[in-house]
This record gives structure tokens, sequence and C-alpha cells, in this order.
């Protein structure tokens, strides 16, 4: 099937070089561009691509306000794109609904797996910004047992959560399997379960319920 991207950046030129790059991809189709995130949300409107290129900087409405719209409003998955290495962006742009997070510095052949994964219902997320998301902002203690989020986090069996701070921590599912000896069906078996008792959508979500909550990674 093939997957139909709208790009929306403010530089024409990065433009141009991300249609040209996937228009080298026989399962991917360019449907539109966009230059500020005004013209990005009305075109995801009309054209409902499969996913969303967006750049975070850009006039009019920035990309992780556009991104809200657009989550809130369609169908369409957004893949946040900047040359930005920094966490508040990766945060806000989660929270606002993006399904993963990339430096435009990634090379082709992950950025065509990124669009595959996030068009196909998972999440995608730049280890090294997973980690730092968490690592910066989380503190040494656990929040209130107490509290909600620390209620629902306790229903988590020890392997669960040695998995839960893992994902937290950016790692892979085959990384996941080799840090803890599991094979990888094993692996998402256990993260299908954290992720129903903790009532999230997707791995995006876990880093996410870590950052809020400021709970300590493990072994990241």
């Amino acid at each position: 099937m093939t997957i139909s991207v709208l790009l929306a950046d403010d530089q024409a030129l990065i433009r141009m070089a991300f249609r040209s790059l996937l228009d080298t991809m026989p399962d991917i189709t360019v449907v539109g561009e966009a230059a500020n995130g005004q013209e990005a949300v009305d075109l995801t409107r009309r054209t409902l691509p499969d996913v969303v290129l967006m750049d975070v900087r850009m006039p009019v409405m920035d990309g992780i306000e556009a991104t809200r719209r657009i989550t809130s409003s369609t169908a369409s998955r957004v893949l946040i794109l900047t040359t930005f290495d920094l966490d508040e962006y990766a945060f806000e742009g989660l929270r606002a609904g993006a399904c993963g997070f990339l430096l435009k510095d990634v090379v082709p052949a992950a950025l065509q797996a990124a669009i595959r994964a996030v068009a196909s219902g998972d999440a995608v997320l730049t280890p090294r910004i997973t980690r730092g998301l968490v690592d910066r902002f989380a503190q040494i203690a656990p929040w209130p047992r107490a509290d909600d989020a620390g209620a629902l986090f306790a229903r988590l069996t020890p392997r669960e959560r040695d998995v839960f701070h893992l994902i937290a921590a950016g790692l892979s599912n085959a990384e996941l399997a080799e840090r803890l000896f599991l094979t990888e069906a094993t692996v998402k078996t256990h993260i299908t379960r954290i992720l129903t008792k903790l009532q999230l959508r997707d791995r995006v979500q876990v880093v996410i319920f870590a950052y809020e909550h400021r709970l300590r990674t493990q072994g990241g």
C-alpha cells in the first residue's frame, strides 16, 4: 500500500530535498507541501495524508500547534523533523500528539523506516532525544505512591517495570530483548501489558508518562 505524505517546512529548499528523496521510494507519495503551520493544518484536512512530516519553527503557526490541531481533528499521524536537538521541542511535540520525533540529519533509510512505522500505527523516537528527555528532567525519587499515576504504576510487575524504564530510556525492542535476555515476542507482550495497565496508547506516551511524573529511569 502506498503511504501518502505531506511536507511542512518553511524552507523551500528543505521541502524540495525531502520531496526528491521521498520520490525515489516506491511505496511513498508526496501529496502536498506547506510553508507554515496553518497551511499544514489546512492541507492535511483537505488531503488527509497518512503521515505529515512537520517542521517545528515555522511562521504564522509553529509546528507544535499545527500538530495539536491535526491530531485532534484528523486521522493523519505526525512525524516531527527539526534541526534543533532540544528536549523542550521533543516533549512539546509528543504532548501535542506527534507519533515520532527525528532530527533532520537522519539518514534516508531511517527516515523511510520511520514513515512506514508511523503510518502503520507505531511510534518512532530518536534514542538520544528520548534518553536526554527523561534523564534531564526526571528526579531521583519517583512520584508519591498516593498519586493516581503512582497507583497505575504499582500495577506493573517487577519485569514490566524493567521494560518500562528501558522504553523510557529510548531502547528499541531488539535492545530490550538483548538487555533483559528475552525474545522480542516476549518483549512485545510485556509492552502490550504495560500500555494496558497504564492506560497509554503507545511508546511515545510511555516517555511522556515517565517525564511528567518524574520517574527515574533505570539502565538507560
